[in-house]
């Protein structure tokens, strides 16, 4: 039967990927993938031969009606990110929503993403939480600033290597230096770190070390 899968790549460690997405990957048409390079390497690596189609930002607005065209011709259709779940601060949801518009069956498997370990190794309370993928760069950054410094919720952010000292300081001087969180990068992977201390001493860490690789950062929410 034709449909749209949705299906999560590992954000570090390749054995994160699940047995239904090696098998789903070895019967689908056609692969449509955020990175080729990437996708390839995680395809070869698990002994799967697909040509690969690429779908990602720049692209994903042209290319939309000619994929749900191959679905609605029969076709089995995946979508991969460069790591983590299709649609979460990656390209997927216009995708998924052309297809439900045209009654094509969605189907988004379970696993590997960046935010839910982040999370729960956090130490701050899982019950209610708030995701808010990657700050604005510019416009509107300054407004979601002040609006996270009244949230009461854990709040989860998405950060890169060369943003992360700013945004670190802009949420001290927001939210207060002394409001705990943690910086959580490279999950999975052979040096993956948690680094936990309040706001200013995060901010004086960030100083003091170039941090690399992708980055979750958790900050516990207002305490009233």
């Amino acid at each position: 039967m034709s449909k749209l899968y949705l299906i999560p790549t590992p954000i570090g460690n390749l054995e994160d990927i699940t047995l239904r997405a090696l098998k789903i990957l070895k019967e689908v048409d056609v692969v449509l993938a955020e990175d080729s390079r990437t996708s390839g390497f995680l395809l070869k690596h698990f002994g799967i031969d697909k040509k690969i189609f690429p779908h990602h930002k720049f692209n994903e607005h042209s290319t939309v009606a000619s994929v749900v065209s191959k679905i609605k011709s029969g076709q089995k259709v995946a979508l991969l990110s460069d790591a983590g779940t299709p649609g979460i601060s990656d390209p997927g949801f216009l995708l998924v929503r052309a297809c439900i518009e045209q009654g094509i069956q969605v189907e988004c498997l379970p696993g590997a993403t960046a935010l839910i370990p982040a999370l729960v190794v956090s130490g701050f309370s899982t019950d209610s939480f708030v995701f808010e993928g990657f700050l604005p760069h510019k416009k509107g950054r300054q407004t979601k600033l002040q609006q996270l410094a009244a949230e009461e919720r854990t709040i989860v952010l998405y950060e890169s290597p060369h943003r992360i000292a700013k945004a670190i300081e802009q949420l001290s001087q927001h939210l207060g230096n002394d409001r705990r969180a943690c910086i959580c990068r490279e999950l999975t992977k052979i040096y993956e770190e948690v680094i936990r201390g309040s706001l200013s001493e995060l901010k004086e860490i960030c100083k003091t070390r170039k941090l690399k690789g992708e980055m979750v950062v958790v900050i516990e929410g207002l305490i009233r």
